[in-house]
Protein backbone atom coordinates (compact mmCIF):
# COMPACT_ATOMS: atom_id res chain seq x y z
CA UNK A 1 0.00 0.00 0.00
CA UNK A 2 2.79 2.38 0.85
CA UNK A 3 3.92 1.40 -2.47
CA UNK A 4 1.39 2.82 -4.18
CA UNK A 5 1.15 6.36 -2.54
CA UNK A 6 4.60 6.85 -3.10
CA UNK A 7 4.42 6.31 -6.28
CA UNK A 8 0.59 8.17 -6.75
CA UNK A 9 2.52 10.87 -5.59
CA UNK A 10 5.87 10.79 -7.47
CA UNK A 11 3.28 10.69 -10.15
CA UNK A 12 1.37 13.80 -9.37
CA UNK A 13 4.36 15.83 -8.91
CA UNK A 14 5.39 14.47 -12.24
CA UNK A 15 2.68 16.18 -13.73
CA UNK A 16 2.13 19.21 -11.62
CA UNK A 17 5.76 20.29 -13.07
CA UNK A 18 5.25 19.58 -16.52
CA UNK A 19 1.71 21.11 -16.88
CA UNK A 20 3.50 23.95 -14.92
CA UNK A 21 6.22 24.15 -17.29
CA UNK A 22 4.16 24.10 -20.14
CA UNK A 23 1.66 26.81 -18.90
CA UNK A 24 4.71 29.13 -18.07
CA UNK A 25 5.96 29.46 -21.54
CA UNK A 26 2.32 29.13 -23.15
CA UNK A 27 2.12 32.98 -23.40
CA UNK A 28 4.95 34.11 -24.16
CA UNK A 29 7.82 36.29 -23.28
CA UNK A 30 7.69 38.79 -20.32
CA UNK A 31 8.60 41.83 -21.67
CA UNK A 32 7.31 43.44 -24.67
CA UNK A 33 9.46 42.30 -27.69
CA UNK A 34 10.13 44.30 -30.88
CA UNK A 35 8.36 43.08 -34.33
CA UNK A 36 10.17 42.38 -37.88
CA UNK A 37 8.27 44.06 -40.26
CA UNK A 38 10.56 43.32 -43.22
CA UNK A 39 8.33 42.53 -46.25
CA UNK A 40 5.41 45.68 -44.82
CA UNK A 41 4.92 49.35 -46.97
CA UNK A 42 6.62 52.09 -44.28
CA UNK A 43 3.98 54.35 -43.16
CA UNK A 44 6.15 57.36 -41.98
CA UNK A 45 5.47 59.02 -38.93
CA UNK A 46 2.41 60.65 -39.21
CA UNK A 47 -0.20 57.64 -37.76
CA UNK A 48 -2.79 56.46 -39.54
CA UNK A 49 -6.27 56.41 -38.50
CA UNK A 50 -7.49 52.73 -39.96
CA UNK A 51 -5.67 49.72 -40.75
CA UNK A 52 -4.25 50.52 -43.90
CA UNK A 53 -2.82 46.69 -43.84
CA UNK A 54 -6.41 45.48 -44.02
CA UNK A 55 -6.62 41.89 -45.76
CA UNK A 56 -2.65 41.60 -46.29
CA UNK A 57 -1.49 38.46 -46.70
CA UNK A 58 2.12 39.50 -45.53
CA UNK A 59 0.44 41.73 -42.49
CA UNK A 60 -1.47 38.82 -41.05
CA UNK A 61 1.19 36.78 -40.79
CA UNK A 62 3.72 39.35 -39.28
CA UNK A 63 0.25 40.32 -36.95
CA UNK A 64 -0.14 36.60 -35.81
CA UNK A 65 3.79 36.26 -34.51
CA UNK A 66 3.76 40.00 -32.96
CA UNK A 67 0.58 39.11 -31.31
CA UNK A 68 1.95 35.96 -30.09
CA UNK A 69 5.09 37.49 -28.73
CA UNK A 70 3.63 40.49 -27.16
CA UNK A 71 -0.18 40.01 -26.76
CA UNK A 72 -0.98 36.47 -25.94
CA UNK A 73 -0.02 36.25 -22.46
CA UNK A 74 -3.03 38.25 -21.87
CA UNK A 75 -5.57 38.45 -24.33
CA UNK A 76 -5.17 34.68 -24.84
CA UNK A 77 -3.33 32.27 -27.83
CA UNK A 78 -5.25 32.73 -30.72
CA UNK A 79 -6.85 35.83 -29.35
CA UNK A 80 -9.55 33.30 -27.31
CA UNK A 81 -9.03 35.17 -23.58
CA UNK A 82 -9.56 33.50 -20.43
CA UNK A 83 -12.02 35.96 -19.01
CA UNK A 84 -9.18 38.83 -17.32
CA UNK A 85 -8.44 40.34 -20.34
CA UNK A 86 -11.05 41.81 -22.68
CA UNK A 87 -11.78 39.25 -25.32
CA UNK A 88 -10.52 40.42 -28.56
CA UNK A 89 -12.24 38.55 -31.07
CA UNK A 90 -15.25 40.61 -30.29
CA UNK A 91 -13.45 43.84 -30.85
CA UNK A 92 -15.63 45.68 -33.78
CA UNK A 93 -14.06 44.88 -37.15
CA UNK A 94 -13.46 48.37 -39.39
CA UNK A 95 -12.68 51.78 -38.94
CA UNK A 96 -15.05 51.54 -35.43
CA UNK A 97 -12.90 48.55 -34.02
CA UNK A 98 -9.10 50.42 -35.50
CA UNK A 99 -9.74 53.96 -33.39
CA UNK A 100 -10.40 51.54 -30.28
CA UNK A 101 -7.89 49.30 -31.00
CA UNK A 102 -4.77 51.65 -31.75
CA UNK A 103 -5.44 54.35 -29.00
CA UNK A 104 -5.45 51.27 -26.39
CA UNK A 105 -2.48 49.69 -27.83
CA UNK A 106 -0.52 52.98 -28.13
CA UNK A 107 -0.83 53.88 -24.66
CA UNK A 108 -2.23 51.21 -23.03
CA UNK A 109 -4.72 51.53 -19.90
CA UNK A 110 -4.30 52.50 -16.21
CA UNK A 111 -7.42 51.99 -14.56
CA UNK A 112 -7.83 53.16 -10.35
CA UNK A 113 -3.81 53.80 -10.72
CA UNK A 114 -3.11 50.09 -12.16
CA UNK A 115 -1.20 49.07 -15.42
CA UNK A 116 -4.16 47.22 -16.74
CA UNK A 117 -2.19 47.29 -20.60
CA UNK A 118 1.19 48.72 -21.10
CA UNK A 119 1.32 51.49 -23.52
CA UNK A 120 3.79 49.48 -27.03
CA UNK A 121 4.02 53.43 -28.53
CA UNK A 122 7.66 53.12 -28.55
CA UNK A 123 8.63 49.62 -28.71
CA UNK A 124 6.26 48.71 -31.32
CA UNK A 125 6.11 50.33 -34.80
CA UNK A 126 3.12 51.64 -36.36
CA UNK A 127 3.80 48.96 -39.00
CA UNK A 128 3.65 46.20 -36.03
CA UNK A 129 0.85 47.71 -34.03
CA UNK A 130 -1.74 47.38 -38.00
CA UNK A 131 -0.38 44.19 -38.27
CA UNK A 132 -1.35 43.09 -34.98
CA UNK A 133 -4.70 44.23 -35.79
CA UNK A 134 -4.65 42.13 -39.37
CA UNK A 135 -4.17 39.53 -37.33
CA UNK A 136 -6.66 40.43 -34.31
CA UNK A 137 -9.28 41.29 -37.21
CA UNK A 138 -8.83 38.25 -38.93
CA UNK A 139 -9.96 36.13 -35.95
CA UNK A 140 -13.25 38.48 -35.33
CA UNK A 141 -16.36 36.35 -34.36
CA UNK A 142 -20.05 38.36 -33.62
Amino acid sequence: MQIYRGLATSLVICLSLLLGNSLAIAHGDVSPQPVNTEGLEPLGEEWREANPYRDNPVALEIGSSGYSQNCARCHGLQVISGGLSPDLRYLEKGDEGDEWFIERIRNGATINGITRMPAFEGTLSQEAMWAIRTYVESKYEE
